[in-house]
């Protein structure tokens, strides 16, 4: 029903910054709470933040005060601003959406995109 494409990721140093989107089609793109995930190399996929339809965000405590999600529903896509990057933030990141309040729950994200590398040299 909802297709995600993720863009934006790329390679910078570190204390840089990138902006993510992630745009969604086949939806009520509103009603969706929108999460973004992460992933690196040998490592298990984690929460970075999510947002509902009202604005309410959540954040992981490995990216709170450096990252900032936002979400424009005239344009049907979700951001993911990246400020202040450490090599640590490397990985792929993938965008999510459910029409549950799955909120860090990846098990309750229904849809997913094809990811996007962003790597952080040191």
């Amino acid at each position: 029903q909802v297709q995600l494409v993720e863009s934006g990721g790329g390679l910078v140093q570190a204390g840089g910054s990138l902006r993510l989107s992630c745009a969604a089609s086949g939806g009520t793109f509103s009603r969706y709470l929108m999460g973004w995930f992460r992933q690196a190399p040998g490592k298990e996929r984690e929460f970075v933040a999510a947002i509902r339809w009202s604005g309410d965000t959540s954040y992981a405590d490995s990216v709170k005060g450096r990252f900032t999600i936002s979400r424009d529903n005239a344009k049907n896509t979700v951001y993911l601003q990246m400020n202040s990057l450490k090599p640590e933030d490397t990985a792929v990141y993938y965008c999510a959406a459910t029409l549950s309040y799955g909120w860090n729950m990846d098990r309750l994200y229904e849809y997913w995109g094809q990811g996007t590398q962003v790597t952080v040299s040191s």
